[in-house]
């Protein structure tokens, strides 16, 4: 019992930050309409800023600030020096590019840091506080859960109450109509880029402590974790990213703690394939209305 419990608490954690990265995956498909394959590599890219800033200053909450500023930077300069240039006729032209990003991006980071594996350390302890005995969350844990809380109400709050956030809604669903009314279609677009960006390079932040540290592939797992979760849950829904996330959190701890960690890719994609079969819009997918 004390061992479900441990791996529960840790699997809603890791969820947590998949949430986070699988939301980042949703900003962008819903602005876009596009699935960027590049978000692992982009936020890997502000990782690294963070760590190159970090060890210049001594200070890892400044490194921590400058990633997700790097971030929002980055995803405005990917939309619109690369994304905005690509021809969506074919919907598989955005994925060859966003493929072509990674290898850019890992390319470059490999030949300026190495590829050798960077130590990053937690701002907080990692050692789990025991309750009754049991062995629970880690002050880590703590600041991951109201590190995701915060940002994921934030975003909540943004896209459903205030006029930016409407107007990135209306710009996506209806483009056309939008820039009748004077929306700046664009402009929305690149916020949405921008901040997907910024919220995976947040959940970059989160998670390469608790992996084997900083190299160029660090989010490559986490990506597909956190693609899946965004399948599970629906790419056009918010709140099915986030329970996406910490489905799949719990899945990979169950998987880890009581069949061992090679197995833990596999359980995602069957995971994947099933609900693909299944739901193939997602479990929290809105259901399409019929016509005569």
């Amino acid at each position: 019992m004390d061992r479900f419990v441990f791996l529960t608490v840790d699997g809603l954690s890791r969820g947590a930050v998949y949430a986070a990265f699988a939301l980042a995956l949703v900003l962008i498909w819903r602005a876009a309409r596009v699935v960027n394959f590049a978000q692992g590599a982009m936020a890997v890219a502000a990782a690294y800023v963070a760590y190159s800033v970090a060890a210049a200053t001594g200070s890892y909450w400044l490194g921590f600030v400058v990633a997700i500023v790097a971030g929002l930077l980055l995803g405005a300069l990917v939309d619109r020096v690369v994304m905005r240039h690509v021809d969506h006729a074919s919907p598989l032209n955005p994925v060859i590019v966003a493929l072509g990003l990674v290898l850019l991006i890992q390319a470059v980071l490999g030949m300026v840091y190495g590829n050798e594996f960077r130590p990053a350390e937690a701002p907080f302890s990692r050692a789990a506080l025991s309750v009754g005995g049991v062995a629970v969350l880690s002050p880590y844990d703590l600041f991951v859960f109201a590190t995701i809380g915060v940002v994921v109400s934030a975003l909540a709050w943004m896209f459903a109450r205030t006029p930016v956030g409407l107007r990135m809604r209306a710009a996506a669903f209806a483009p056309e109509v939008s820039r009748l009314l004077g929306v700046n279609v664009g402009g929305m677009l690149t916020l949405g880029w921008a901040l997907a960006s910024g919220v995976g390079a947040l959940a970059a932040m989160l998670v390469i402590p608790t992996e084997l540290g900083l190299h160029p592939h660090a989010m490559d797992l986490v990506f597909v974790s956190a693609f899946t979760a965004a399948v599970v849950g629906g790419l056009d829904s918010p709140p099915g990213a986030v329970v996406g996330g910490l489905v799949v959190g719990l899945l990979l701890s169950y998987v880890s703690g009581y069949a061992g960690s090679d197995l833990t890719p596999l359980a995602v994609l069957v995971l994947l394939l099933a609900v693909l079969l299944v739901r193939p819009g997602g479990l929290f997918a809105p259901v399409a209305a019929r016509r005569v």
